[in-house]
């Protein structure tokens, strides 16, 4: 069996390596601002998942040349870039800003597409028409946070929105041609393989392009981590999330391309799974695990790059 990898993807429709750059365009969330709530979902950082972005009080021109920067030892000199606007909900603002920072970005370059991670729930029409827009410039990516297919996982996580609003969203961008990546996590609280699995099911019933698999981190300063100290979920063992993680893989559509079957916690705030620290261990787990059952990869990366 042969899967899609993000990097080979990529490497595909760009003709060259191509690495992500985190950016951050200082926006908030619904979750956050009191629209919605003001928690934020249980499992979300401060930083809003973009822990490892850079400051928003760059310009995004002068945080792309410190993204660029940070790697340029690690990386070939013919690359190319994507920029990711990752951290909290990037299409919640007045469509104006948004205008403003996503043209910076396209405009680079060496920014060959724009990744934007979001909510379905802030895909108003203006927006949509600003997305068609800037992907008739070059492709852009939209990256929605499902993380489980369960109504009322999604209630306790406090996600904010329900299924039927996803499913709105992606039909919006798929009627302008937006390549969808879903998130989704592995290990929610008190969540079953089976309904990890049904996740997978749904996801497929979709025209989504892409998914992305996120471990389950407990961080400090999460009422996660509350939830945690008090109730004792079970948090899977490496082995645990790689037998998951390969039933997902095989049960998901064969043209979703996996555009990270892993994540990295912020090693100062991660509590749980500690075992996760260890990036270089668990990769090669899993790519062994993935050899063992016959699963080939193209070129070998369970982790895209942030």
């Amino acid at each position: 069996m042969h899967i899609n990898t993000g990097n080979e993807y990529f490497k595909n429709k760009f003709g060259c390596k191509t690495y992500k750059l985190s950016l951050n365009a200082g926006m908030t969330c619904p979750n956050r601002d009191g629209k919605i709530d003001t928690r934020g979902c249980i499992f979300c950082s401060a930083g809003g998942s973009g822990d490892f972005a850079a400051s928003p009080k760059l310009s995004i021109t002068e945080q792309i040349a410190e993204a660029k920067a940070l790697i340029a030892s690690k990386v070939p000199k013919d690359c190319k870039y994507i920029a990711y606007f990752q951290a909290y909900t990037n299409t919640y603002a007045p469509v104006s800003y948004l205008r403003k920072v996503f043209f910076e970005a396209i405009s680079n370059e060496d920014i060959v597409g724009i990744s934007i991670a979001t909510r379905p729930d802030c895909l108003e029409d203006d927006v949509i028409e600003l997305l068609d827009e800037l992907n008739k410039i070059k492709p852009v990516f939209i990256e929605l946070g499902l993380q489980t297919a369960n109504e009322d996982t999604a209630t306790f996580i406090r996600r904010g929105y329900k299924n039927e609003i996803f499913e709105v969203a992606v039909k919006k961008l798929s009627h302008i041609n937006i390549e969808v990546i879903i998130h989704m996590i592995i290990g929610l609280p008190n969540e079953t393989e089976i309904d990890i699995l049904n996740t997978v099911d749904y996801i497929n019933k979709f025209p989504v392009k892409g998914v992305k698999f996120q471990l389950l981190h407990i961080l400090t300063g999460t009422d996660l981590l509350d939830y945690y100290k008090n109730n004792k979920f079970r948090i899977f063992s490496l082995e645990e999330y790689t037998h998951i993680l390969l039933e997902c893989i095989l049960r998901l559509r064969s043209d979703i391309v996996i555009h990270r079957m892993t994540g990295d916690g912020p090693k100062k705030l991660l509590v749980e799974p500690k075992w996760s620290c260890n990036k270089k261990y668990v990769l090669n787990y899993i790519n062994t695990a993935l050899k063992e059952k016959n699963i080939n990869q193209g070129e070998k990366s369970c982790h895209s790059n942030h």
